[in-house]
């Protein structure tokens, strides 16, 4: 598989190289800085799969950029991303034919596991852009505020290590970075797994990934118990 990357800062197009290898081990990346280059580099690819399409990138006019691309290539999934991701944004990115928006904020983990929800034909949005205002109105009750179901079932505990396995990260890992046992992790993960609706962790993951929910945005930094 052919991924294609247009961004005109070298310094992403080849820090991605790495996480996008994750997606198939023999997936070849092309680049391009202009959107001019990236149609030329398009045209000419013979087995591309996914387009990652920097928002500001030279040539884009908005995203007049997306909507050019995504008429010569109806049916390759285009993935914009971005410094910066407000709902709007993310919402007309979509209506324009986009199959995800990632922030250049996120992990490397959690953009490859975005990628990958890509390419099994769903959409991926940053649902951090469409929890703001849960982030700025949350208690300290022990739920968060504004959150769908069934997520507004979790701890805040339980959130927190859903985001961290999200992000990639395996149960002794969260252990450390929370200061907690893994068996203690072990225990959380299985009333999130009951709670949501998954089978195991990649499920959870999935379902996590789809339902557009971030609890990154709404949840506060936990001081370790």
């Amino acid at each position: 598989m052919q991924v294609l990357v247009a961004d005109d800062h070298k310094l992403v197009r080849d820090g991605l190289r790495p996480f996008l290898a994750e997606l198939d081990r023999e997936v070849e990346v092309l680049d391009a800085a202009t959107l001019d280059e990236a149609v030329h580099v398009a045209e000419g690819a013979d087995s591309l799969g996914l387009i990652l399409l920097d928002v500001m990138m030279p040539g884009m006019n908005g995203l007049d950029g997306l909507q050019a691309l995504k008429a010569k290539h109806p049916t390759i999934p285009i993935v914009m991303l971005s410094g910066y991701s407000t709902r709007e944004h993310v919402v007309a990115a979509v209506q324009a034919g986009a199959a995800g928006f990632i922030p250049k904020t996120v992990s490397g983990s959690a953009m490859v596991n975005a990628l990958r929800l890509v390419l099994s034909g769903e959409t991926y949005l940053p649902s951090s852009s469409f929890f703001e205002d849960a982030s700025r109105q949350s208690s300290g009750s022990p739920k968060t505020a504004g959150v769908p179901a069934p997520f507004d079932k979790l701890s805040r505990r339980e959130a927190e290590i859903l985001l961290l396995l999200v992000d990639g990260r395996t149960n002794k890992e969260i252990a450390i970075a929370l200061d907690l046992q893994e068996i203690t992790i072990k225990v959380h993960l299985r009333n999130v797994y009951r709670k949501i609706g998954a089978a195991n962790r990649a499920q959870a993951v999935r379902i996590t990934l789809s339902s557009g929910w971030a609890p990154a945005a709404s949840l506060p930094k936990l001081q370790p118990r």
